[in-house]
């Protein structure tokens, strides 16, 4: 649906046309006369209006002053003779959402609706904001369905000790989930082990993971007791185990069958009872058909998995997020700051996030610092969210189905490539008939996926 609209005119004839006109391109109409507009309005909600300047019983400019007054939020088209400048800037000081001039360009005007209706949207949004930012399972914040879901997941499988695999873009906070199962399972009370397995060289990884013992290599000038026994009793986290080498993935899977560790260097083994939670960015079924990760190791760690959606899914998550990051962070730097304008808000909305929460935490903490407001503006955001514009759907000339532009076309299928590939941007580049270099142009376009 295009949203809820007053279509306000005293001519009857216009009234018919664009119930007609604007309930064929999926709006929900009510007419109204500038006698009655108010009336109407104080009783049902809408999500925009749209009136004529030169109503026959009333002023459109002085109807938008009064909508401002007992409809605050609701934004007004006003369309308006040709060419009336003094009107036009009387209508935006009324303010007017927008000003068309007749004749009308219906496209534009459809295009013009849609927008307001989608500010409104943003505006009650911002509204819906709670004054404190609730907090479910930890550290995690949102309140849309795919987190909703989450949530569910792990309240049933951290009470098990099964092995659960996290799955998500980079960013998303994968390791949240993972202290989320820990601090709400029976192993709550003792440690909870993290461990980044691309981080290190393999050598070293094996050392962090599994002890030494001393002059086990050169470098070994006293035993070290490993990650998997410190964590004696409670959880470890191994993550971007996908980037795991792939020497240590037999030695992880032996440890996991036999519930033994073995120091490198040792002759004897060392009971040990962990949880092991596992994350990783990468598609691990397409890793093990390529022979890059152990089928076995995969079976083993992936009894329960859980998908953590990327940001641009969350929809409203984005601003529960961004003012609870614009508190905690304005309440470090000693400013009185207490939330997002809607401008900023509906620029949030419309940023893709290829850098998921990461992202927008970082787009905060520079907003927080830059700020001279109680709120954060559109002025406050970097540069790629302020310039970045959400692709405007193109209908169809019978009023059918929204289509997509070329814009939104090639994106997708360039994000398809791309996660078909594992990120690896010289394949895809090659399958997509690209260079490197305008892969690389049109990923910073399209702000899909992170440059190297």
């Amino acid at each position: 649906m295009g949203g809820r609209l007053l279509v306000v005119d005293d001519d009857l004839h216009l009234q018919g046309f664009f119930e007609d006109w604007l309930a064929r391109r999926g709006f929900a109409v009510q007419l109204a006369g500038s006698l009655d507009a108010l009336d109407i309005l104080e009783h049902a909600p809408f999500e925009a209006v749209l009136a004529e300047v030169d109503l026959g019983w009333g002023d459109g400019i002085d109807l938008c002053r009064q909508i401002a007054a007992c409809a605050p939020g609701t934004p007004v088209v006003l369309v308006g003779q040709a060419p009336d400048f003094d009107a036009a800037v009387a209508a935006l000081r009324a303010g007017a959402f927008d000003y068309l001039l007749r004749p009308l360009d219906l496209e534009q005007l459809e295009l013009t609706l849609r927008r307001a209706v989608r500010h409104h949207a943003v505006n009650a949004a911002v509204e819906r904001l709670p004054s404190t930012t609730p907090r479910r399972c930890c550290q995690l914040i949102g309140d849309s369905p795919p987190m909703h879901q989450l949530y569910d997941l792990i309240a049933r499988v951290a009470p098990t000790d099964v092995s659960v695999l996290i799955t998500g873009e980079t960013g998303t906070g994968k390791e949240l989930v993972a202290a989320a199962i820990h601090h709400c399972s029976r192993r709550s009370a003792l440690p909870f082990v993290e461990l980044d397995c691309a981080a290190m060289p393999e050598q070293l990884l094996e050392s962090e993971l599994f002890g030494h013992v001393r002059g086990a290599f050169t470098d070994a000038k006293s035993s070290h007791t490993g990650l998997l026994v410190h964590a004696q009793g409670g959880t470890v986290f191994l993550d971007e185990i996908g980037d795991m080498p792939a020497g240590l993935q037999p030695k992880l899977l032996r440890v996991l069958q036999q519930r033994m560790v073995r120091p490198v260097g040792s002759t004897s083994a060392v009971p040990v009872d962990v949880r092991v939670v596992a994350a990783t960015h990468r598609d691990l079924e397409h890793e093990v058909r390529r022979g890059q990760f152990r089928h076995d190791l995969f079976f083993r760690i992936n009894v329960v998995q859980l998908h953590l959606p990327p940001l641009r899914e969350r929809g409203e998550d984005i601003l529960l997020l961004a003012q609870s990051f614009v508190r905690e962070l304005g309440a470090e730097a000693d400013k009185n700051i207490h939330g997002l304008s809607p401008e900023a808000a509906e620029s949030l909305l419309a940023y893709p996030w290829p850098g998921n929460v990461r992202e927008l935490r970082n787009c905060m903490e520079r907003a927080v610092a830059l700020t001279r407001h109680v709120l954060i503006t559109r002025a406050d955001l970097p540069q790629r969210l302020q310039e970045h514009r959400r692709p405007t759907p193109v209908p169809t000339p019978a009023g059918g189905p929204m289509l997509p532009t070329m814009e939104e076309v090639e994106q997708q299928h360039i994000s398809r490539v791309l996660e078909r590939v594992g990120g690896n941007k010289t394949l895809a580049a090659r399958i997509l008939g690209f260079d490197r270099k305008t892969l690389y142009r049109k990923l910073g376009r399209y702000g899909i996926g992170q440059l190297p």
